[in-house]
């Protein structure tokens, strides 16, 4: 079987959520001892993973959090304060426990798994590193595409593979590390949500007001030089996305398949989550957003998905670390639908049904 085929055979799984189960979650949060909607979005996201994990008890306890691995051929042209090996620097130190992605995990209680698709450097091995490196890194993509098709179809299907091998799985969010990613980000951003260079290009990892302007200037010519098809995601993720982007979109494809919630990033992990949606249409009803990003074009990607965050407390890092503090939020959601009683059960009066 070739690789599309390959592909396509893994899409055909996703099934849409259980939406007969979220009419029956409803009603049980209906029936809980609070006022109706005194939870907020708490009671919202209990009904929607009932719905996405097709169970009347929704589950939070198997949380695992897969951080994307890739360098990126167009650091070349300084569109990062950082150099490119600072990303194999900071999976060296994420394996060792050391990032704030490690330390965000340990404390929501979420496996990290390390997945090097395409990082410039031949790691020792190691339990938490899984190599299924595609590249070492994509080519500059002010110059030409990023990488051939075969290679984007890859990084999905490592990012898919990477997930059915696992065991139980109830929460699942994708992290990246990728000096130079908010480039390939920004380009599909542009070319799916309609945004120009300018709107869709921002700081990044931090560059001042000048090296912006010469970042746009960059994702301007990566679209005029490689023209991504819209209609066909592969095409772009190919043409101006990355090995790690390509990965995560195939972790949540892999989530959408196992019926796991998919807690959604930032930015990078927008562009990841946008590029899932147009192979798998309707697989954004699995999708929860974890947080607001602070990277400006952020938010055209959760319009794009119809998204609302959970949180928005100012966070650019990336790695995945707003979906790790999501996974909390989606954790006391599951736990008081599940552990609450009903106002039969707790024999207190329901003023909404007394005459």
């Amino acid at each position: 079987m070739d690789l599309e085929n390959t592909l396509a055979a893994h899409l055909s799984q996703i099934t849409p959520p259980n939406m007969a189960l979220a009419e029956t979650a409803a009603q049980r949060e209906a029936s809980l001892a609070k006022p109706p909607g005194s939870l907020g979005r708490l009671e919202g996201l209990a009904i929607q993973l009932s719905a996405i994990q097709s169970s009347s008890k929704p589950r939070h306890e198997n949380k695992l959090m897969v951080v994307c691995a890739g360098d990126h051929g167009v650091v070349e042209e300084g569109v990062s304060p950082y150099p490119q090996s600072v990303t194999r620097q900071q999976i060296v130190n994420f394996a060792r426990g050391g990032g704030a992605i490690t330390t965000l995990s340990q404390t929501v209680g979420a496996k990290v798994l390390l997945l090097d698709v395409g990082v410039n450097y031949q790691f020792e091995p190691n339990p938490v590193i899984i190599n299924k490196k595609i590249a070492l890194g994509t080519k500059n993509i002010a110059k030409g595409p990023a990488m051939t098709r075969d290679e984007a179809i890859r990084s999905l299907l490592a990012g898919i593979d990477v997930i059915l091998t696992q065991p139980s799985l109830d929460l699942v969010a994708a992290g990246e590390m990728g000096i130079g990613n908010t480039t390939p980000s920004s380009c599909i951003c542009s070319v799916f949500t309609g945004l120009s260079p300018e709107e869709a290009t921002g700081r990044g990892s931090g560059l001042n007001n000048d090296r912006i302007a010469q970042k746009t200037e960059v994702v301007k010519r990566a679209l005029e030089i490689n023209k991504p098809n819209p209609l066909d995601p592969l095409d772009v993720l190919a043409k101006v996305g990355g090995l790690e982007i390509g990965a995560m979109a195939g972790v949540y494809l892999g989530a959408a398949i196992r019926r796991a919630g998919v807690i959604v990033d930032g930015f990078i992990a927008g562009a990841a989550a946008t590029i899932a949606e147009k192979l798998s249409p309707g697989i954004s009803r699995y999708f929860i957003a974890g947080h607001r990003s602070q990277e400006k074009a952020h938010q055209a990607f959760l319009d794009y998905l119809n998204l609302k965050p959970l949180l928005d407390l100012n966070l650019w890092l990336g790695e995945g670390s707003g979906a790790a503090i999501a996974m909390f939020v989606a954790q006391c959601a599951v736990v008081h639908f599940n552990e609450m009683r009903t106002l039969s059960e707790a024999m207190i009066d329901d003023p909404y049904s007394l005459k």
